[in-house]
């Protein structure tokens, strides 16, 4: 590592683990709820304790403002969930334009063990190698999906996980296998910073106990979308959230604390 990616890292993360909210949904699924007023949602997970946000580069000029000095970190791909294959990804930007719109870091998503996993190498590849160059860190979201390929099981997230260092990436997020005890075999399988995706929104409870195991399992935090900016409270339960990475909270007294419902 460069000293520019170590200072970036310190920018996104809290003595090295992560709260990171991504909300570059807009492109994939269009201005649902918590991203039409994505400023107020901004300024609510910041304010709760998360580290950094993540978009598009479009968005960037709505970010500034509103993130309390927190970190930003610009995605430079997508899709859409009406185009012809959502796992079909496409660049969306660069570094250098992630450095002009004052990014911290870049993210990149690969499906590992899709059809489009052979260019998605590629291109986080020369990502990687730009951003190297600028000491820009990489956030490698890589993903266990594909025909036949089971997105929760620990050796295919171990394998999307290690695939991420190999290219060259900084933190790597990826799946939840489902509890800590088969997810320590997906932190093992790389030396990088591993954190997890939130999915589809679940409840309050089911959604810490997520975190709670990801950490038990010797993991770096999260980077969570629709769980925590689709939430009736973002800043809530980003202070649940920042509670169990942070402070090393149970799932009730971070829920307590974040004055959210104890209900099993």
């Amino acid at each position: 590592m460069t000293t520019g990616i170590d200072a970036r890292l310190d920018r996104i993360g809290t003595d090295g683990s992560y709260v990171i909210i991504p909300m570059d949904h807009g492109i994939t699924m269009g201005a649902v709820q918590g991203l039409k007023d994505i400023e107020s949602t901004i300024d609510g997970v910041t304010s709760g304790g998360a580290d950094a946000v993540l978009t598009q580069k479009g968005i960037a000029p709505r970010v500034h403002d509103n993130k309390n000095d927190k970190g930003y970190i610009v995605h430079l791909n997508g899709s859409t969930t009406i185009g012809p294959d959502e796992q079909d990804k496409r660049m969306t930007g660069t570094v250098e334009e992630a450095i002009r719109v004052g990014a911290d870091a870049v993210s990149f998503h690969i499906n590992v063990g899709s059809d489009y996993e052979p260019d998605q190498i590629s291109q986080l590849s020369e990502v990687t190698e730009q951003a190297q160059r600028f000491g820009m860190p990489v956030l490698a979201m890589a993903y266990a999906r594909g025909p036949g390929v089971d997105s929760t099981d620990p050796e295919a997230l171990g394998h999307a996980v290690r695939l991420a260092e190999e290219l060259g990436a900084d933190i790597v997020k990826t799946g939840y296998s489902g509890d800590a005890e088969s997810f320590q075999h997906v932190v093992e399988s790389t030396r990088l910073p591993v954190i997890i995706a939130g999915g589809s929104k679940g409840s309050d409870r089911e959604t810490i106990e997520m975190v709670r195991g990801t950490m038990d399992a010797g993991g770096a935090g999260i980077s969570m979308g629709r769980s925590v900016f689709q939430h009736e409270d973002p800043e809530a339960i980003a202070r649940a959230v920042a509670g169990v990475v942070h402070d090393d909270l149970s799932v009730d007294d971070a829920l307590a604390e974040a004055g959210l419902a104890l209900e099993a």
